[in-house]
This record gives structure tokens, sequence and C-alpha cells, in this order.
């Protein structure tokens, strides 16, 4: 009787600990799309909402073989201002969640993408984030991602 309470205990705890590895991936995924929905609709409010104020946005430039020829860094304020200025142009990113990796205060999100400009793709892609878990929630610290034509 006592090995099997020993084993209803840790199936319990088992559960205990799925539930809440399911529910901070859960988390992790919401910032992720609220960030994209911010910028898909040109609410800065909402985009800034899903990042930290220290927010760090680089690109992977390829050459023709794929080598990484340089990595580019964007300031954070600059994208901020180009995706609340008026436009003529829609844009929007599609993504798919890949591998999404959560530990206590570290997130790591793989997040294949499409980016459609006028309704017309116009690149693919990955994009890779790191979030860490602030005293207001989940938040995008680092984003780097790659361009394809």
């Amino acid at each position: 009787m006592k090995i099997s309470r020993i084993i209803l205990a840790l199936c319990l705890l088992w559960g205990v600990q799925q539930a809440v590895a399911q529910t901070r991936e859960y988390e992790v995924r919401e910032v992720v799309n609220r960030f994209f929905e911010g910028m898909n609709k040109g609410d800065t409010v909402l985009l800034k909402s899903a990042c930290t104020g220290t927010m760090i946005l680089q690109t992977c430039k390829t050459d023709s073989t794929g080598a990484v020829t340089v990595v580019k860094t964007d300031s954070f304020a600059d994208f901020v201002s180009l995706i609340g200025a008026p436009r003529k142009n829609k844009i929007e990113e599609r993504i798919t969640f890949g591998k999404v990796l959560v530990e206590e205060s570290l997130a790591s999100v793989w997040a294949p993408y499409t980016f459609y400009l006028n309704g017309d793709e116009s690149h693919t892609g990955t994009n890779s984030f790191q979030l860490v878990r602030t005293s207001e929630g989940w938040k995008i610290q680092y984003i780097i991602d790659t361009r394809r034509k």
C-alpha cells in the first residue's frame, strides 16, 4: 500500500509539473502573438507591451551561398516608429511556432515566418526569440531573424 501511495504522489507531482510547463508555454506564445498583432495592426502600444525596454533586434544578412556575411542590429525605437508611421502598404508577418522552450525565467521560441506586403509574399525566414519573465510577466528581450527571397 505504501508503494502505491508513493507512485500516486509521483504521478500527481508529474501532472502538476506538466500543467505548469504547459501554462508557461502558453504565456510565452501569447506574448509572441501580441508582438505580431501589434506589428501587423500598426499598434505600437500593443507591440511595446510584449517587449522589454531594452529589446534587441538583429537580422542575419547572407550571401548567395547562405553564409552569414553580417549580423545587422536595428534600433527598437526606430522599429517602433516605423511600425507606427502612417503607410500606404499593408504589412503582415505570419509565423508558425516551432520549438518553444521554457525555464523558470527564460524562454526561447523558434518561429518560421512568411512576410507579406500588400497581400503578396515578400520573403520568408525564421525568427528566434529570447524572452525573460519580469515582474510584469513574459517579455521579449531579443529577436534575431533570417530572411530569404
